[in-house]
């Protein structure tokens, strides 16, 4: 009975050396490959938005598109830091107590409202027509953009691993961030 376990476990032992181990590894350089596609592209984008000083619809859905390559689902999260100089002044209401000093601050703008820009509501222009040109969000130099995305699916080797190491429902999603301040107004 005990050499009829030992070659069971043995047995089972043998079929995950020689099939699982294999899977996860190629599972995970192909999640690595995947990764490293989409931070390409998440670089390319923004650096193209940081060189142009602009967003349009064309360029959001060829990124768009490209992260969808990767055969993972993605959330794209924009967010947008326009800086504004406040002068500082001793007395608010008397102009003529300035400090000489200026404090900066950054509004914020995000996906929601960038996006609001490039796909109005009542969206009655094609992407091929004239008026799709002028769809744009501009940046002004100076101003940060920030965009992350955060994976929703899972790939095959959080599939596999959760199967041999156990459930890993309770950890975070992927996410890469990229951004950087906006250069120049090439619009």
């Amino acid at each position: 009975m005990i050499n009829a376990l030992s070659k069971m476990t043995a047995a089972l032992l043998a079929v995950a050396l020689l099939y699982m181990y294999p899977a996860m590894q190629a599972a995970q350089r192909q999640e690595d490959i995947d990764t490293l596609t989409a931070y390409n592209s998440l670089v390319q984008f923004v650096d193209a938005i940081r060189n142009k000083g602009y967003l349009s619809p064309s360029m959001y859905e060829e990124f768009a598109q490209q992260i969808s390559l990767t055969g993972g689902v993605y959330d794209i999260e924009l967010e947008h830091k326009h800086k504004k100089y406040h002068p500082e002044y001793d007395d608010p209401k008397d102009e003529t107590s300035f400090k000489g000093e200026f404090t900066i601050v950054y509004d914020s703008y995000f996906t929601s409202d960038l996006l609001r820009v490039l796909y109005p509501e009542p969206l009655y222009t094609a992407e091929g027509s004239p008026e799709a040109i002028f769809r744009k969000y501009m940046f002004e130099t100076g101003d940060y953009i920030i965009i992350s995305l955060k994976q929703r699916s899972k790939s095959s080797y959080d599939i596999l691993s959760s199967l041999m190491y156990g459930s890993m429902d309770g950890r975070d999603p992927k996410g890469l961030t990229y951004g950087g301040m906006v250069l120049n107004e090439d619009y």
